[in-house]
């Protein structure tokens, strides 16, 4: 409920004064407590999703980046291991100075005659507050991450260089290819030190079209596709991303990634390949 309650751009007390109930009853329902099938209905109908959805329950379709980082956020919070195919760098193994361009990269990823132009900024802000609750999570409970990034898009990354659209005004695009140079060569040093618990692969050949991400936990596992991204020319208007449990979608991703990863090279040899065909 958090998750579309944000996409929607709606506060606490906004939802409960359209729901018809208190702000603590919103805030109980958003912590996991059981509410009414009755009310939950009508709240499913305000933020404009299904009530399977809302619950959590089958497959989640999500129209909005806030609702999808926030539902990936809560997902993360008890994982125990992510496998993320998210290009052209996992955002959890990004640097701080990633986190310190992000911002200009996803305003300038929003076009000036785009509708509620204004408002489309604005939301950037929220999107920034659980994209960095992501990392500050991860950082704290370091669960095992297995990462699997495209030689082709780290090459793109580095000529277009870290920049939000197309042939952004006023910006510096050397400094930014500084920049991608910069998340690319941390890719390389995570090859070669391989800390724990953090696994990368460097896939040579062909890629999914879709981003996807898997959560696993003992009893449990999630699959998140998604159109969103956050690297150059970044996306966070426009596409539907789903989230589901069921058993054959979450085998399927699952069977996907263990093939790329099987040919993906790794340690010293991934981090070779980079530097000399890459960072050349």
């Amino acid at each position: 409920m958090k998750a579309f309650r944000l996409g929607a751009g709606l506060t606490p007390e906004q939802l409960a004064k359209r729901a018809g109930v208190s702000r603590a009853a919103i805030y109980r329902y958003e912590s996991g407590q059981p509410a009414k099938i009755d009310t939950l209905v009508k709240i499913a109908d305000l933020l404009e999703v299904s009530l399977p959805t809302l619950l959590g329950a089958g497959v989640e379709y999500i129209a909005s980046a806030i609702s999808f980082f926030e539902r990936m956020r809560q997902l993360e919070e008890n994982v125990d291991q992510i496998t993320v195919l998210f290009g052209p760098v996992s955002y959890l193994l990004t640097t701080d100075l990633y986190d310190e361009y992000l911002p200009e990269i996803l305003r300038e990823s929003i076009p000036v005659n785009v509708e509620n132009y204004d408002q489309s900024l604005m939301e950037v802000d929220t999107l920034l507050e659980i994209l960095q609750d992501r990392k500050r999570t991860y950082r704290r409970r370091t669960p095992n991450i297995i990462s699997l990034t495209s030689a082709a898009e780290l090459t793109q990354f580095l000529r277009l260089g870290f920049i939000g659209s197309y042939n952004p005004q006023g910006v510096d695009v050397e400094k930014r290819r500084e920049v991608a140079r910069i998340e690319i060569e941390n890719i390389v040093q995570l090859l070669r030190k391989q800390p724990i618990g953090v696994q990368l692969g460097v896939v040579v050949d062909s890629m999914p079209g879709s981003s996807l991400q898997i959560f696993k936990q003992a009893t449990r596992k999630s699959v998140a596709v998604s159109p969103y991204r956050l690297g150059a020319f970044a996306n966070i208007r426009l596409g539907v991303a789903t989230i589901s449990s069921a058993p054959d979608a979450t085998e399927l991703y699952q069977s996907v990634t263990t093939q790329l990863w099987t040919r993906a090279l790794k340690g010293e040899q991934a981090a070779d390949f980079i530097e000399k065909n890459v960072l050349r």
